[in-house]
């Protein structure tokens, strides 16, 4: 018994230096996400800066927030990727909500589309009213 848990502890050892050999730490990517809701506030006039805040879940403890790129479609359509880094790596498998502020500028008066794609070319659509 006693050596059936040794085999087994060496075998997990060897496990783990493999993955952290496979994975070499500070190795990232950045990938675009998904975000499950958007929040937009209202009172916003054309000599402001507009901004959104978005929130959603990463999938592990690898993940962080970057950014957001915002893609000028028309004058008064915008698309919006959000960004994240993904360390390589161990990680926490938890689940890990965010909530960020997305700084979209000044925009012309009228009604804005506000259309916030992910990776997989799926997007959230939400309507800007700007004063």
């Amino acid at each position: 018994m006693k050596s059936q848990l040794s085999i087994l502890i060496s075998g997990l050892a060897l496990v783990f230096a493999m993955q952290v050999k496979a994975a070499p730490a500070g190795t990232t990517k950045d990938v675009v996400i998904a975000v499950n809701d958007v929040f937009v506030p209202g009172g916003f006039d054309s000599s402001a800066d507009a901004y959104v805040v978005v929130s959603g879940i990463f999938p592990n403890s690898c993940y962080k927030w970057k950014g957001a790129t915002q893609t000028d479609v028309t004058k008064f359509e915008h698309e919006v990727s959000s960004v994240a880094s993904v360390s390589q790596g161990m990680c926490l498998m938890v689940l890990v909500p965010f909530s960020k502020d997305i700084r979209l500028g000044k925009l012309d008066s009228g009604s804005h589309t506000l259309r916030f794609v992910s990776g997989d070319g799926t997007f959230l659509e939400k309507t800007l009213v700007i004063e």
